[in-house]
This record gives C-alpha cells, sequence and structure tokens, in this order.
C-alpha cells in the first residue's frame, strides 16, 4: 500500500488513470472510501489521486507538538508526487481544505469544487464545538463506539441514514474511524488556520469553481450561497433529494455534475 512521509506525517493514498490530475478530500471522520462511486469513474478520464488526511483512515494520527493543517498536507503531497497543477474537489471538511488550497497556491488549483463545504467566518474558540460535545462525552466516558454512534445518529446524516445507496457505507466507514479527534481535536492550538480567516479571502480565489450541494443539507445551502456570491465566475448545482453526503447519496447527479464541468474547464485524458 503506498505510504508517504511528508510534512512531518504519514499518509496513505492511491493514485490511478491518466491525464490532468483530479484530487478527492474526504469529509470529517470518514477517509478514502467514500470516495469509491467516483474513484474508477473518474480515472477513466483523468489522473485520480485519493488519500487519507491526516487523523484519518490508514494516516498517521496528528501529534500534539506539531500543528498542521490540511492543505499544506495536501501541498506536499503534490509536491512528492511532481503534481504541478490539480483540480481540487472535497466534501464536508474536504471543501473547506480544498477552499484553503485555492486560496494559498492559486497556481496549483486547475479547478475547485467544493462539496457540502462550510464556510470559516470567524477565529474558533472551543465555544464551536459545543455541538459536537455528546460526541466528545461519549468518547471520552464510554469509548470510542459509543462515539461513533452518537456521530452517526446526529441530524447533519439523517438524509444519508435513509438513503439506502449509501447508509450502510457510511456506517461502515464511521465504524472502522479510529476516534482521535473525537478526543483531541478540541485543541485549537494544533490545528493552523487560515489569516485573515477565510471568508474575508474567498474573492481571491481565481481558479475555475464548482459548487455542489444537497438541497436537504440545510446547513450548508447558506455557505454554498456564499461561496458562489462571492468567488468571481463560479457555477453552483443543487443535487435534489440527498443531503450532506452528496457524492454517496446520489453518485450518478454528482458524477455528472463535476465530470461535465471539468470536461469545459480543463482537458480530459
Amino acid at each position: 500500500m503506498p505510504f508517504v512521509d511528508v510534512n512531518g506525517t504519514r499518509l496513505y493514498y492511491e493514485l490511478k488513470g491518466a491525464g490532468p490530475v483530479v484530487v478527492f478530500l474526504h469529509g470529517w471522520t470518514l477517509d478514502t472510501t467514500m470516495w469509491d462511486n467516483q474513484f474508477d469513474e473518474f480515472a477513466k478520464h483523468y489522473k485520480v489521486l485519493r488519500y487519507d488526511l491526516r487523523g484519518y483512515g490508514k494516516s498517521a494520527v496528528p501529534k500534539m507538538e506539531h500543528p498542521y493543517a490540511h492543505h499544506e498536507d495536501l501541498k506536499a503531497l503534490l509536491d512528492y508526487l511532481r503534481i504541478q497543477k490539480a483540480a481540487i474537489i472535497g466534501l464536508s471538511m474536504g471543501g473547506y481544505a480544498a477552499i484553503n488550497f485555492a486560496i494559498m497556491y492559486p497556481e496549483r488549483a486547475s479547478a475547485l469544487i467544493p462539496a457540502d463545504a462550510y464556510i470559516e467566518r470567524r477565529i474558533h474558540s472551543k465555544e464551536d464545538y459545543i455541538p459536537f460535545a455528546p460526541i466528545f462525552s461519549k468518547a471520552k466516558e464510554e469509548g470510542i463506539e459509543s462515539a461513533r454512534e452518537e456521530w452517526l445518529n446526529h441530524h447533519v446524516f439523517e438524509p444519508a441514514r435513509r438513503n439506502p445507496k449509501c447508509a450502510g457505507k457510511l456506517r461502515e466507514i464511521v465504524g472502522r474511524y479510529n476516534g482521535w479527534n473525537f478526543i483531541n481535536d478540541v485543541n485549537e492550538d494544533l490545528f493552523i488556520r487560515l489569516s485573515p480567516v477565510q471568508e474575508t479571502r474567498l474573492h481571491e480565489i481565481r481558479a475555475p469553481t464548482l459548487i455542489i450541494v444537497g438541497e436537504l443539507d440545510v446547513g450548508c445551502l447558506e455557505d454554498a450561497d456564499v461561496l458562489e456570491e462571492k468567488i468571481a465566475g463560479s457555477e453552483k448545482v443543487i443535487l435534489m433529494g440527498v443531503g450532506h453526503m452528496s457524492n454517496m447519496e446520489d453518485s450518478v447527479g454528482f458524477n455528472k455534475a463535476v465530470l461535465g464541468f471539468l470536461s469545459r474547464k480543463i482537458k480530459s485524458a
């Protein structure tokens, strides 16, 4: 299995196909396998890279003495693989990281596709994690398995839980999550964020941008509107009848929207 030591950590990655590079970034508590319905399909047209972000899947967990940022890990991985430019696709936390990458390294992003992404509007504090307090408490008091179950029952996953196309797969992915962030990610000193904050820098993005959001993803619909407003020339697609896990809940609609966009913006193999 391909691992690489970069940026003070060890990352697991998979690379397939030929042509312009497309990168997939997964969401919080998830891993590369959330992109199973995209990886092979996109590899018919592009060189596709997916990897487990630091702290997830087969990649190493963070070290408490080593502050990090997912967009910097991505840059280090691309440098290692000698990839100069890539279309960056990310869902939820992965979308947040993709946006940061497009801001910090505009010359490296051939396209940006944030899906069901959230925007950072201000400097975070521990109070921002209050909605996740029951999950963190379960992890500390009852163990990681109880915390995983609490997270799976969160309202953000309600549409996905009702969707037979992805409910089992989602449970499988979250079910093997190591739980490190349930216990440790409230340490804001460990996670490097943009300064000034992300929302104030969205206008800096120059990459062709497609914003995707599920119709039922109430928490991210407003952020999708802000992204569309502040990123010049961006396009937005709302996938009907699906929620936060749009690429898994409606892989056909997701793939059609993204492949169509990429075919207009970057050349295929």
